[in-house]
């Protein structure tokens, strides 16, 4: 190769990591769809690709809603499941390949099981097996799970909130049956009790698991054998100073170049209010952050760096932290909200050190709910409510931040009444619509007129409503706010159609 060519070679390399990094310093949510679900709410989302085909499977009370993804962000519902005994919620979902089988493996935290269904050709599921808790096995109020992938053969580690809590290992059969492998029972070294969170790092041939204990403040590494068993290798305790652990929540990790970290995040427990549900009641609360643990080359986690929450942050009560992208230089990560009902965008660069970038309010709270997703050249987050009032799920695609500065959002409804529909009903809609103003703060200027167009184009259409927000987050925010969800209840009815468009435009 002559040197202009490498020349020209290395200043491509060059641009397209600068071209990376700007972008990845000012990427923002926007969302694609948004659909019901069939539970009465989603507690756990995880997504899988079979056969070039993309899948979201979303867990609530009850069952399991499977959509399809397409590289547009636009979900497709497919088909739904019962849980076993109609319990639930679904939790701790995780979709993977065992010797050519595809399987989902579902913790039915009220169901005590671990339940493994099929995932057929079209996505949808075939439940095969069904692991009962015992006394032995630490399954019940179970809740997180992990797949852990050695030479040989693959193993289950579960999780859960259980009295007598512990971690779990079960050998994973071609045919998704599971076989108990190990138990370990939680105790004052450990941090097993309420395990909402697990990871998996492999160093030099080696595997190690990290899980968070919600119920006991830390965090712990374990090393993975390749017949399943394993053992602890250290323990970091929440403090009441510079740590953030009390309510280990979220754990997931990221290797940058050489260095392998493990991020954790924690909803803590002055957010409970249910009497007796913390088992420790002595704790101080000294704020939110996010906590990022480097693995060292023994496996054990040392602390390194702490992303403290502030006015210009959503970190409080996070309860889902994903990896959206990593390369050689920074990894994109994904917090969602349970309290701030936010999902936070991170940049974690290869010293380990955590950069906030952009968030959006969704307009409604994330527990355990949070997916990634790529199709193609497209980076998707999957959100799921937690919220009783609105089942509801809904895809966020990553791209560059827009420029919204100096401009509005105007959000148009057109509204077809259907022909039986009475003036006095159509008068109540017309007045609940503007009452939104009074419920909804978030709503900047609302407006409404009876059509009154001569050009014989406007379809049936007689009446339209303008809102009108300062940003994406007071749109999300009013579109599954309760008032407007109650408003799409008490109107539907005597609705014959809508037509509904939004633009931005300069605030004059």
């Amino acid at each position: 190769m002559n040197l202009i060519k490498k020349i020209l070679l290395l200043g491509l390399l060059v641009l397209s990591q600068i071209s990376f990094s700007q972008i990845s310093d000012d990427v923002m949510l926007y969302r694609k769809d948004f659909k019901s679900i069939s539970g009465k709410n989603t507690v756990s989302v995880t997504s899988y690709e079979k056969d070039g085909s993309h899948y979201v499977f979303a867990g609530g009370v009850g069952n399991i809603d499977v959509y399809s993804l397409d590289k547009e962000g636009i979900l497709t519902p497919i088909s739904n499941h019962e849980l076993y005994m109609k319990k639930g919620p679904a939790r701790g979902m995780v979709a993977d390949r065992i010797n050519g089988t595809d399987f989902l493996f579902v913790a039915n935290k009220h169901g005590n099981v671990i339940e493994t269904f099929k995932i057929l050709n079209n996505g949808s599921l075939e439940r095969v097996a069904l692991v009962e808790d015992t006394d032995k096995t630490y399954l019940g109020t179970t809740i997180t799970l992990q797949v852990v992938h050695m030479k040989k053969a693959s193993y289950l580690f579960i999780g859960g909130l259980e009295e007598t809590p512990g971690l779990s290992s079960f050998k994973i059969h071609n045919d998704g049956k599971l076989t108990h492998v190990q138990s370990m029972k939680d105790d004052e070294t450990v941090h097993t009790d309420g395990i909402i969170g697990m990871y998996v790092h492999n160093i030099k041939g080696k595997t190690y698991l990290y899980t968070g204990g919600f119920q006991d403040n830390g965090v712990s590494s374990f090393r993975v054998y390749e017949d399943g068993t394993f053992k602890n290798i250290n323990n970091i305790s929440d403090n009441n100073t510079d740590r953030y652990l009390t309510g280990a929540y979220p754990v997931t990790g990221a290797t940058i170049a050489e260095n392998k970290y493990v991020i954790v995040g924690h909803r803590h427990h002055k957010y409970y209010k249910r009497g007796g549900f913390i088992k420790k009641t002595d704790f101080v609360y000294h704020g939110d952050g996010v906590s990022v643990f480097k693995v060292n080359k023994k496996g054990a986690l040392v602390p390194h760096f702490v992303l403290k929450d502030d006015e210009t942050t959503k970190l409080q009560g996070q309860t889902r932290i994903e990896i959206i992208s990593t390369n050689n230089a920074e990894a994109i990560l994904a917090v969602g909200t349970r309290d701030d009902a936010s999902i936070q965008l991170l940049k974690l660069n290869k010293e380990g050190i955590l950069t906030p970038i952009n968030y959006l309010e969704t307009g409604f709270s994330i527990y355990y709910g949070l997916r990634s997703h790529k199709i193609e050249d497209n980076n998707f987050l999957i959100a799921g409510s937690f919220r009783f009032d609105l089942g509801k799920i809904a895809s966020y695609k990553i791209a560059p931040k827009i420029n919204r500065e100096g401009k509005v959002l105007r959000h148009i409804v057109n509204l077809k009444y259907k022909e039986d529909a009475t003036d006095a009903q159509i008068d109540t809609a017309v007045k609940v619509f503007l009452d939104l103003k009074n419920e909804i703060p978030e709503i900047a200027h609302i407006e409404w007129g009876v059509n009154d167009s001569t050009e014989g184009a406007s379809k049936g259409f007689t009446h339209t409503f303008t809102i009108t927000f300062n940003s994406e987050h007071d749109r999300e925010i009013y579109l599954f706010h309760k008032a407007h969800l109650k408003l799409v209840n008490e109107v539907g009815p005597i609705i014959g159609d809508v037509f509904v468009m939004d633009y931005w435009t300069k605030n004059n």
